[in-house]
């Protein structure tokens, strides 16, 4: 013998109603939550008891579904011309009020501070506080960022320094062998040891120290 059917009324047994609520709440979910998985739907389901008790269901948030709902049903509504005279209404008043909050802070922030009550300066006093903060750190940022470039650029240039400094130290010690190839050792003596060699530099003996180079007329 099968079932009966079961007539959709209200059911006024208070608690033959609490276990059907019970019954078909977890059914209503348990074929929520199978949609979501068998096709790859965003559902989103709000039930409220009727003592106020709420329950839900949601496969991503609750919140993003409220958001597309009611961004879909705001394009459908758009397709009625008087719909969306007062959808394009409401949001022009929306964009009034924003102009006007924005208006109102920066005639504060410009010193306009009549009509503000001590509580309204005070909140102005630490909206100023923690934007000072905050241009402060980023100030505190770019000027270390610089500070460190300036270092760097210093490493390289001392670098470039002493890498030249061995260059024409290696310079002169191969002129003087050179010279030695050609006069002969014994042949040179210290007062006359530069009028022989055609190109002389001279570099000082601290490495920190600028280089200077000189180049000398070659003798007759």
């Amino acid at each position: 013998m099968g079932r009966g059917k079961i007539v959709i009324e209200r059911i006024d047994n208070t608690t033959s109603r609490q276990v059907t609520f019970a019954k078909r709440r977890k059914g209503l979910l348990k074929k929520a939550k199978e949609l979501t998985i068998l096709c790859d739907a965003q559902v989103g389901v709000i039930v409220f008891s009727n003592t106020g008790k709420l329950y839900e269901f949601s496969n991503t948030s609750m919140e993003s579904v409220i958001d597309g709902y009611n961004k879909s049903k705001g394009e459908h509504q758009l397709l009625n011309p008087a719909s969306e005279v007062k959808y394009w209404q409401r949001e022009a008043a929306i964009l009034r009020q924003q102009l006007l909050n924005l208006q109102e802070n920066h005639r504060q922030l410009m010193g306009g501070l009549h009509n503000l009550s001590v509580g309204d300066l005070q909140s102005l006093e630490n909206q100023l506080e923690t934007s000072l903060k905050s241009i402060r750190m980023k100030k505190e940022q770019i000027l270390t960022h610089n500070i460190q470039e300036l270092n760097r650029e210093e490493n390289l240039l001392y670098q470039e320094n002493v890498e030249l400094h061995k260059k024409v130290n290696l310079i002169r010690q191969e002129n003087m062998e050179l010279y030695k190839k050609v006069y002969g050792i014994g042949n040179a003596n210290a007062t006359s040891e530069n009028a022989f060699i055609p190109y002389s530099f001279g570099i000082d003996d601290d490495s920190n120290a600028h280089i200077h180079l000189q180049i000398s007329p070659p003798s007759n």
